[in-house]
């Protein structure tokens, strides 16, 4: 096992043997390390989308792309490609902080602060304000509706009107009744599924309650993505999917809702695990009130490419997402800016030095696209914009590989993807890490629903094999106990806060070793007649079986 390890690592680290011609190494840490911070630096103000600094972010990348040797591989104009793909967003803000007041069955009116007891996200549905006077309350345990998984958690209730209070996360995450995976978290268990199933059924909003183990992130995480500039794509009819009032809100005041009820709130939950759950009137009303600047932008997602040499219709497409939370709340030192060195200056790193890395190598057969998308952080808005107006055809694209938060700690002995989703391309991925000495290790913690919270997902839906790439934990340096630990570390500590910053500690020879694995398997798809597929089981084969079939006329 040592002697395939350090030969495993060897060749990562260095130039492998399909690339013997092409001097000097393929990837190189120091490179990686300047992008990272370049990218991560307070010069960047946190890359926030449709800010000054989406320009500055744009150009970097661009500059680049260029300066590798790509193509524009972005939006027609007059004929000719350019760099980026443009993204129209519904944008909205709050006019200073909502008012949010709770009317419960005893005991005077409550008030919930906007970040400290509530995370209100400004109104998406399309309103320039948000107005609601005595909307009831009702607990619908998970707010889950799969019949496919004998599961319903509305019983036939009219929710027309009312405030929907839920459960994060699946039913059967701490034991339930459920067919839902365990702590394999489904699409059930995401927040967008509960705003876009409220919708679905007219409620009038949806309250969150917050539990750190089946959220997977901290209240922190929780109120600086949501109490900021909120965007969507836009929609013909956004109340299709959204309601007026989307939020979530701390335990504690959960607790003191139920309670006000006449109701254990930890009793309540026991009884949503249970098939026969039906809904519980918490006797509380709501009102609500805010003024929102709502408009029109367009933001970007940046394109350049390869072209292929026998193929160039064919598409193999390298993805990270340039955006992260920009200016926002400051923390306990006062920092404001919310740098994203790691999400995602790391995964956009990557993905220029692949760039440079294939640019540099002889023509692949197949074309690649090297795409960094936009507004990830407002719910994978330029992935999903992407899947809806492909710059290359669906039926000809190959694949996708995405890279979101890559490893500053060193080489690892294995690798991961998001999610447990079965296809083509995480086959090739493992046999590839194989030939370099690694292992693969199935996503740690499915219970967080990593699958569904990166621009993969938005491939997905459209039937193209897409993977977003996980840097290992079992470190050369410290094994598991030291890659959980870091892991842990970083999700507490940094994710989505302004502490996510480049640190000179960081050590990018464990980056390097990941961008070759990606390298070997981009080569090896661009220059085959391969067409992953997922698995016959899995939800989104029919969709790609349906672009192979328009690809075979």
């Amino acid at each position: 096992m040592k002697t395939s390890l350090t030969l495993g690592l060897a060749a990562a680290l260095a130039t492998s043997s399909l690339t013997a011609a092409t001097p000097g190494p393929l990837f190189d840490p120091q490179r990686l390390s300047d992008d990272v911070r370049t990218l991560g630096s307070d010069a960047f103000e946190g890359r926030g989308v449709a800010t000054r600094a989406e320009s500055r972010t744009i150009d970097y990348i661009v500059g680049q792309f260029r300066a590798a040797g790509l193509s524009p591989g972005g939006d027609l104009v007059k004929g000719k490609r350019g760099w980026t793909q443009a993204v129209p967003l519904l944008k909205s803000d709050f006019v200073g902080d909502p008012k949010v007041t709770l009317r419960l069955a005893h005991g005077a009116p409550m008030s919930l602060a906007q970040r400290d007891q509530i995370a209100l996200r400004a109104p998406m549905d399309g309103s320039k304000t948000l107005h609601l006077s005595g909307a009831p309350l009702l607990f619908v345990g998970y707010g889950v509706a799969a019949p496919e998984r004998g599961w319903d958690d509305f019983k036939g209730m009219d929710v027309r009107g009312k405030i929907l209070v839920e459960l994060i996360n699946d039913p059967d995450f701490e034991g339930g009744e459920g067919s839902f995976g365990g702590k394999a978290m489904t699409y059930y268990g995401r927040w967008t599924y509960k705003y876009e199933e409220a919708a679905r059924r007219g409620a009038a909003g949806v309250m969150i309650i917050h539990e750190t183990d089946p959220a997977a992130y901290g209240w922190n995480t929780v109120k600086n993505s949501n109490t900021n500039t909120m965007f969507d794509i836009v929609r013909p009819d956004p109340r299709a999917v959204h309601t007026p009032f989307e939020s979530w809100i701390q335990r504690d005041v959960a607790k003191t809702i139920f309670a006000a009820a006449g109701l254990d709130f930890d009793q309540a939950k026991a009884a949503a695990k249970r098939k026969d759950f039906r809904p519980m009137p918490l006797s509380a009303t709501l009102d609500a009130s805010g003024a929102a600047r709502t408009s029109v932008i367009t933001s970007h997602n940046v394109a350049g490419r390869l072209a292929g040499k026998k193929y160039p219709d064919e598409t193999l497409i390298y993805s990270a997402h340039w955006d992260h939370l920009g200016i926002g709340a400051p923390d306990a030192k006062g920092d404001r800016i919310y740098n994203g060195a790691v999400d995602n200056g790391t995964g956009v790193a990557q993905l220029i030095d692949q760039a440079r890395a294939f640019a540099r190598e002889p023509r692949t057969d197949r074309s690649i696209l090297f795409l960094a998308v936009t507004a990830e952080e407002k719910g994978l808005l330029g992935s999903e914009y992407y899947g809806n107006h492909p710059l290359y055809p669906l039926a000809t694209t190959v694949g996708m590989l995405n890279t979101d938060s890559m490893g500053t700690h060193g080489p690892a002995r294995d690798f991961s993807i998001s999610g447990s989703a079965k296809l083509g391309l995480l086959d090739d991925l493992i046999e590839e890490g194989a030939r370099e000495g690694r292992h693969f290790t199935a996503d740690a913690h499915p219970e967080a629903g990593h699958f569904y919270r990166s621009d993969h997902f938005s491939m997905a839906k459209v039937g193209v094999p897409a993977i977003s790439f996980e840097p290992g934990l079992d470190l050369v340096n410290g094994g598991t106990v030291r890659g959980e630990a870091l892991a842990k570390d970083y999700v507490t500590r940094m994710y989505h806060q302004p502490a996510d910053e480049w640190s000179p500690q960081w050590d990018f020879s464990g980056m390097v070793a990941d961008a070759q694995l990606l390298h070997a398997v981009g080569k090896r798809l661009a220059n085959s007649r391969e067409w992953p597929n997922w698995s016959k089981d899995s939800e989104f084969r029919a969709a790609r079986d349906r672009t192979a079939a328009a690809r075979k006329k």
